[in-house]
């Protein structure tokens, strides 16, 4: 708060979803109704690898557990503020509660994209290196795997939440965004911000493209063992088992490339915000949906928790 009082700048305005009255019940109505979805979606997921043993053993399961903590942390670290902004007459974020908002988003955001990698890794393994996979994916490295995904991200959203603390903001208060995120507020910034820039086009790219590289070379390797198997009953069983990861890998970072890959003098608010809104909303929502469909454990995971209570 020590910069907030040496710029006089106490509070932000979020002005990024519609401001018009007669939309603002029907955006809170959609928004509530996607939160509870992730929420219970999420939490479901959560439950049965938890109580579920023997998806709880297995590595797939032990990091989509985790992925789904992730997405409930980053729903919930953006939606409780936009309902509440939709209710209320005032449209504003104090100065702390934006930077904490971006340190959230950032962490939860990030472990999600390590965690994907993890995971296609994981059925890199199962499926390019069967004989070796309860070595290699051991319950200690998945751990490892898992607080390594956690602490990264902690510590990458650390950085650039410093960093933003440390910028002055002099004039407008105004963010014409839905949340408080590092290119909406580097544009409102009075002081220079040539080091966030040029960390987030060298470090931020890699800390998502990094990944993202990982999930297409374990991909490309998956792929290539499936084509040289001889048997049509196996190539589907392959196939079957990466639907759903392969899914949202792609839901994922073709939203999210498409507004981080690209030079900040490129950003656009209005188009930030409906890609955010994908991303940071839409697909923590869909994502248990994806892995309850098409997933057969998950499915035979609900039967028997269901026909224990």
């Amino acid at each position: 708060m020590t910069n907030a009082n040496r710029t006089g700048l106490s509070e932000f305005v979020l002005l990024g979803l519609s401001t018009q009255p007669q939309h603002q019940n029907l955006l809170f109505l959609l928004f509530l109704s996607l939160y509870l979805l992730a929420l219970l979606g999420n939490l479901l997921i959560v439950l049965l690898i938890r109580l579920d043993h023997s998806l709880l053993r297995t590595p797939m399961y032990f990091f989509l557990s985790h992925l789904s903590l992730a997405d409930l942390g980053f729903v919930s670290s953006t939606v409780p503020k936009i309902l509440e902004n939709l209710v209320s007459p005032i449209k504003t974020i104090s100065y702390g509660g934006c930077l904490t908002q971006m340190y959230f988003f950032l962490t939860f955001g990030n472990t999600d994209s390590f965690l994907l990698a993890c995971m296609a890794y994981d059925r890199y393994v199962a499926i390019c290196c069967p004989l070796h996979y309860t070595t290699v994916m051991s319950h200690k490295r998945c751990l490892v795997l898992v607080c390594g995904s956690w602490v990264l991200s902690a510590f990458h959203s650390l950085l650039y939440t410093l960093l933003v603390s440390r910028l002055s903001f002099c004039s407008s208060a105004e963010i014409p965004y839905f949340f408080c995120d590092v290119y909406p507020l580097l544009d409102l910034s009075c002081s220079s911000t040539k080091l966030i820039k040029t960390l987030a086009q060298t470090e931020g790219v890699v800390d998502i493209l990094g990944p993202f590289v990982l999930v297409i070379i374990s991909y490309l390797r998956i792929f290539w063992t499936i084509v040289k198997m001889p048997s049509a009953a196996g190539k589907r069983k392959a196939f079957s088992t990466c639907g759903s990861h392969l899914t949202i890998v792609v839901l994922f970072y073709g939203t999210i490339s498409s507004l981080y890959f690209q030079p900040t003098s490129a950003y656009s608010a209005q188009k930030g915000t409906v890609i955010s809104l994908l991303y940071a909303v839409v697909i923590p929502m869909l994502n248990p949906f994806i892995y309850t469909l098409r997933n057969h454990d998950i499915r035979a995971a609900m039967t028997r928790v269901i026909g224990q209570v």
